[in-house]
């Protein structure tokens, strides 16, 4: 049974949308919602994000079931294994995962993450710049400033 529940955390919006018990996808974006908060399926997810959007170092539980190729799901299950107020660049999670030369499939791959933050995809910047984010530079940029990573 597919479930998309709409809700803020100031100062983002989410957009979750269920299969199941699941999380498939995740949708970011920038400015305060008039959302009520989460409910049902998404009230875990609501509290988790409001946790680490508050600062807190935090595991994510919310089940996830992404769909993707299986070097995709390889990708995203390295990011998960970069910790919280680190970064690192596509080029170095790319020689982790056994491809010394696929910084730029690591790229692709992470633009077609469904599941942003709880697969921490803003963590991996470009050797010379942020490189890119599906929701966009800025919001990449608050995640990494309030994770410590970059300067405020």
């Amino acid at each position: 049974m597919s479930e998309i529940i709409s809700f803020g955390i100031a100062p983002l919006s989410f957009v979750a949308h269920f299969e199941g018990a699941f999380l498939v996808r995740l949708e970011i974006s920038e400015g305060r919602s008039s959302f009520p908060p989460a409910k049902g399926r998404a009230a875990s997810l609501f509290e988790e994000l409001s946790r680490y959007l508050a600062g807190e170092a935090i595991v994510f539980r919310t089940p996830i079931a992404p769909t993707g190729t299986a070097f995709m799901k390889k990708v995203w299950d390295g990011l998960r294994e970069i910790p919280y107020g680190r970064a690192i660049t596509y080029g170095e999670l790319a020689r982790r995962l056994g491809c010394p030369r696929g910084a730029r499939a690591v790229g692709l791959a992470l633009a077609r993450n469904p599941i942003p933050i709880i697969i921490p995809c803003h963590r991996v910047v470009g050797s010379r710049s942020l490189g890119g984010f599906s929701a966009g530079l800025e919001i990449k940029r608050f995640l990494l400033q309030l994770e410590g990573y970059l300067d405020r």
